[in-house]
């Protein structure tokens, strides 16, 4: 086994078992960050492994903030009664309780841990408005740069940090599991014994062609959660972003303008220049609203009009608008849904453990019931401060880093990421619209995740939420706080949870 390790992840010289820490941390996104320090400043020793540089993660693209009720006659209570209204009877309350009253104090840990808010004039948080809110709860850093300066300053922290080592570049293949328990993650650079394995891969919303996300967004977490025999719940609802800049063939196709222009002003307008919803709905309702005004107009896109907002205040957009011809002062810019956040994952309880003793999965890697079928805009970053606190406490819990586990053999499963036609086969059969004959065509596909929500969308006869079905399109309240779950068999049920 020593000689097949790389040197950067070093057999013990003594024993020639495979290094250890106390907690590995497979991603490298605002949540795994997050993990890590928190882990590290309670006295753990961490070891991040990022497939990608630490500012290549979707986190560092997030234009969207955090969601916190802090603001003057804001409480709680609203911020629960939105989520729960926006999550279309599926969240589930508990973990609604726990991400509203903890939210504002993982604002004010990230204030101190150096992140820098935008602030009004008179030096307090500027709070902004997005779709589903009813009040200004969302706090934004540089505009629409939030994801960046998060991310940047925290992987400035880990970097820095003498309780954390850092495997960027190096991919995560397997988990290492013994008797049941995950002992920790094999890599490409070799096996890593870990007392607790955080899972923070970030999700899958590039599997669909058209998306938001970086093309590494492939739901790398949940495969190798299955692979181990972990529960998975909630695949069928992915949620699809109202307006992704719409040109086909551009690499900017699928940029996403985030929900907060709207917050500010911006109308969405038909083919006759007419606005024909309501931009501050709940984002379900408005890429319904989208969606159905493309059919009845023939047309590929809707028209999303800047011209009422601010813009100084998100120069990204304007930037990048136009670096492709776009001029937002100018006239309305084309834009259409695409697949943004993919609402299922790795099965969690409220302090992130799985379903396999010592996993753990955080952010959009897992699925606590936060969002039920509709995420509300800027819960999910709050949710990867919130919960990943509460993750780094249980895995500093497990003990499997000290035992001696059976070494992992080389020939066992490994994994394999998906192909273009994998995506192009997901955009087409369970794009935003779906049908049982379209979904079954997605069962033969070699990515297991692309059948997996297949599986879990043929079991959901309803459309809610995100999830909308042609040939059930009503929603049925019996399955209310239904969600549909999928074992270690890769097997089907609903199951109540509340």
């Amino acid at each position: 086994m020593t000689d097949t390790v790389p040197a950067t992840l070093a057999a013990d010289p003594t024993s020639g078992r495979p290094p250890a820490c106390d907690i590995a941390v497979v991603g490298g996104g605002a949540a795994g960050l997050h993990v890590a320090l928190e882990a590290a400043d309670a006295g753990g020793r961490v070891t991040v492994v990022s497939r990608t540089p630490l500012t290549g993660s979707a986190s560092f693209r997030a234009q969207g903030g955090l969601a916190a009720a802090i603001g003057p006659g804001d409480t709680v209570d609203k911020h629960a009664a939105d989520t729960l209204e926006a999550g279309r009877g599926l969240c589930e309350p508990a973990v609604v309780e726990v991400l509203v009253r903890e939210a504002p104090a993982a604002v004010e840990n990230l204030m101190k841990r150096g992140v820098e808010f935008d602030l009004e004039p008179d030096g307090e948080l500027a709070l902004g408005l997005e779709g589903g809110h009813s009040e200004r709860r969302i706090v934004h850093a540089g505009g629409a740069e939030t994801g960046r300066a998060i991310t940047s300053r925290l992987a400035e922290l880990v970097a820095a940090h003498p309780g954390i080592d850092v495997l960027e570049g190096a991919s995560a293949q397997a988990l290492w599991t013994s008797g049941g328990t995950c002992v920790g993650v094999i890599t490409d650079r070799g096996p890593l014994r870990a007392g607790g394995t955080v899972l923070a891969t970030g999700g899958g919303a590039a599997l669909w062609r058209r998306t938001t996300n970086p093309r590494g967004a492939i739901g790398a977490g949940s495969v190798l959660a299955a692979a181990a025999g972990a529960e998975l719940a909630d695949l069928e609802l992915c949620q699809f972003h109202p307006t992704a800049l719409a040109l086909p063939g551009s690499d900017l196709d699928g940029w996403l303008i985030t929900e907060a222009v709207r917050g500010e002003g911006a109308l969405l307008l038909d083919a006759a220049g007419e606005r024909f919803t309501d931009e501050l709905s709940p984002r379900d309702a408005v890429a319904a609203a989208i969606l159905d005004r493309m059919a009845a107009d023939g047309a590929p896109f809707v028209s999303l009009d800047l011209r009422p907002v601010p813009l100084e205040r998100f120069p990204t957009i304007t930037r990048t608008l136009a670096s492709v011809g776009l001029d937002p002062a100018a006239g309305p810019v084309p834009v259409a849904p695409a697949s943004h956040y993919l609402i299922g994952g790795v099965r969690t309880d409220l302090h992130c453990r799985s379903s396999v003793p010592g996993l753990l999965a955080v952010g959009e890697a897992a699925c606590t019931g936060l969002h039920g079928a509709n995420r509300l805009a800027s819960n999910s970053l709050s949710e990867c401060f919130v919960f990943g606190s509460r993750a780094a406490v249980a895995a500093l819990e497990g003990d499997t880093g000290g035992q001696d586990p059976f070494p992992p053999g080389e020939d066992g499963w490994r994994f394999t990421g998906p192909t273009t036609a994998t995506r192009e086969a997901v955009w087409e059969l369970a794009g935003p619209l779906r049908d049982a004959a379209t979904l079954r065509r997605l069962l033969e596909d070699p990515y297991p995740l692309a059948r997996l929500i297949a599986t879990s969308a043929l079991k959901r006869e309803e459309s809610r939420g995100v999830h909308r079905r042609s040939d059930f399109p009503a929603t049925e309240t019996s399955l209310d706080l239904h969600h549909v779950v999928i074992d270690g068999t890769g097997e089907p049920r609903l199951e109540r949870w509340a």
